[in-house]
C-alpha cells in the first residue's frame, strides 16, 4: 500500500480559506458505501438521513490560542505551540511544545512571553517536541487567551482574525486542549442539532485533542511503516452506554468527523462493546481496516496522501472515495478545515 495510492490533483482555488457566512450553509456530498451512488445537496439537508434510534457522536474538544510569541533572555525571537499537557507533572504547567526559532532551542533555554508568563525549556521530547515548563503569575488559561493566537492550519495563506476565535471552533466545544478543530463539527448549529434529536436521535459527546500531527505528512512511501502521533481522548460512561445500547437495538452510530471516529475505535473492547475511559489515541487506520463501531462518518474533504484520506478511504473504499474526491474537485466543492463536508452512508 503506497502513499502514491492515496493522491489526486486539486486546484489551489478550491483550499477554503475563509468560513462561509453561516456555519450550515456549506454543501454536502452524500456518498453511499454499497451502490456507490453519489448525491450533491445542502449540509441543512443532513437531518433527513436520520432515524429514531440512531446516534450521533461529537467532539467537545475546545481548540486553544496555542500560538505563543516571545524571547529567549539573549533576545532571540521564539514561537511556541503548546501541544499537549504533561500528565506526570504536579503543578500541570510542564507541555509538550513545538518550537521555532532562529536556532534550535536547548535545554535550560528561559523564555519570555509576558510579563506574566515565562517559561524554561528542559529537554526535547518525542520527535519534533520539546518539554516546557512555564511559570505563570496569573491564571495560566488567561494569559494564554488574551496573549496566545490562534493555530489557523498551514493551508489557510492568511494571519487569524477575531471572528476565527469563534468560527474555527464547533458550538459544543468545551474541553480545552486542541490545537486544531475537529473540521467536520463546524458545520452544525443548535438549530440542526435540535432537529436531529427531534427526530429521535441521541447525541452524545466524547473528546479527542485534536493534535498537530493532524496535519504532518507521511514520510514514508509504504504507508504501513507510518506511526501515528499520540492524541488524549476521553470517552464518558453515558455515551459509552448510549452508544452500545443503540447499537444493541439497531440504531447506527454516526461519527461527526475522523476525530471522533479514532477515538470510538480505539476504545472498543474485545467483546465489541465501546469502553468508557481515557487514554491516548496512536490508532491508524488504513485499507484493510474493519470496523467496529462506525456505521456512518460525516467528515471534510482532505488533504493529498493523508493519513485521514487513508481513513476515509478505509471507510468507504479507496477508489470510491478517490471517485467521490474528483467529483467534488469537478463540481468545485471547497476544501480542508473550512470546506464543505461529506457524509458517508
Amino acid at each position: 500500500m503506497w502513499l502514491s495510492d492515496f493522491d489526486f490533483t486539486l486546484p489551489e482555488e478550491l483550499i477554503a480559506q475563509a468560513p462561509t457566512g453561516r456555519r450550515d450553509a456549506s454543501r454536502l456530498l452524500s456518498v453511499e458505501r454499497l451502490t456507490g451512488s453519489m448525491a450533491s445537496r445542502q449540509f441543512i439537508e443532513i437531518v433527513d438521513v436520520f432515524r429514531p434510534g440512531d446516534v450521533l457522536v461529537i467532539n467537545d474538544t475546545e481548540v486553544i490560542p496555542a500560538r505563543l510569541f516571545g524571547h529567549k533572555t539573549s533576545g532571540g525571537q521564539v514561537e511556541v505551540l503548546l501541544v499537549r499537557r504533561c500528565p506526570d507533572e504536579p503543578s500541570g504547567q510542564d507541555w509538550l511544545c513545538m518550537t521555532r526559532s532562529s536556532k534550535p532551542l536547548t535545554a535550560g533555554t528561559r523564555l519570555i512571553f509576558d510579563a506574566r508568563l515565562t517559561a524554561e525549556v528542559l529537554q526535547a521530547g518525542d520527535d519534533y517536541l520539546r518539554r516546557v515548563r512555564f511559570d505563570c503569575q496569573d491564571d495560566f488559561w488567561q494569559v494564554v487567551d488574551e496573549i496566545g493566537h490562534l493555530p489557523l492550519p498551514p493551508y489557510i495563506r492568511r494571519p487569524a482574525t477575531p471572528s476565527d476565535r469563534s468560527r474555527y471552533q464547533t458550538v459544543f466545544a468545551r474541553e480545552k486542549g486542541a490545537v486544531a478543530a475537529p473540521t467536520a463539527g463546524l458545520h452544525f448549529t443548535a438549530e440542526i442539532l435540535e432537529q436531529i434529536r427531534a427526530k429521535g436521535v441521541e447525541i452524545c459527546n466524547l473528546t479527542l485533542h485534536v493534535g498537530p500531527g493532524t496535519f504532518l505528512p507521511v514520510r514514508v512511501e509504504d504507508v504501513r511503516q507510518h506511526k501515528m502521533h499520540a492524541e488524549y481522548y476521553s470517552i464518558p460512561a453515558a455515551t459509552a452506554q448510549t452508544i452500545n445500547r443503540a447499537r444493541a437495538g439497531g440504531g447506527r452510530v454516526f461519527a461527526v468527523g475522523t476525530t471522533v471516529t479514532r477515538a470510538l475505535e480505539t476504545a472498543v473492547g474485545e467483546d465489541g462493546l465501546l469502553e468508557a475511559g481515557d487514554g491516548d489515541s496512536e490508532i491508524f487506520i488504513i485499507p484493510g481496516y474493519r470496523f467496529k463501531i462506525v456505521d456512518a462518518l460525516i467528515t471534510n474533504f482532505h488533504l493529498p496522501k493523508s493519513t485521514l484520506l487513508m481513513l476515509v478511504s478505509a471507510f468507504a473504499g479507496r477508489e470510491l472515495m478517490l471517485h467521490a474526491y474528483d467529483r467534488a474537485v469537478s463540481e468545485k466543492y471547497r476544501f480542508f478545515s473550512y470546506g464543505d463536508c461529506m457524509l458517508i452512508l
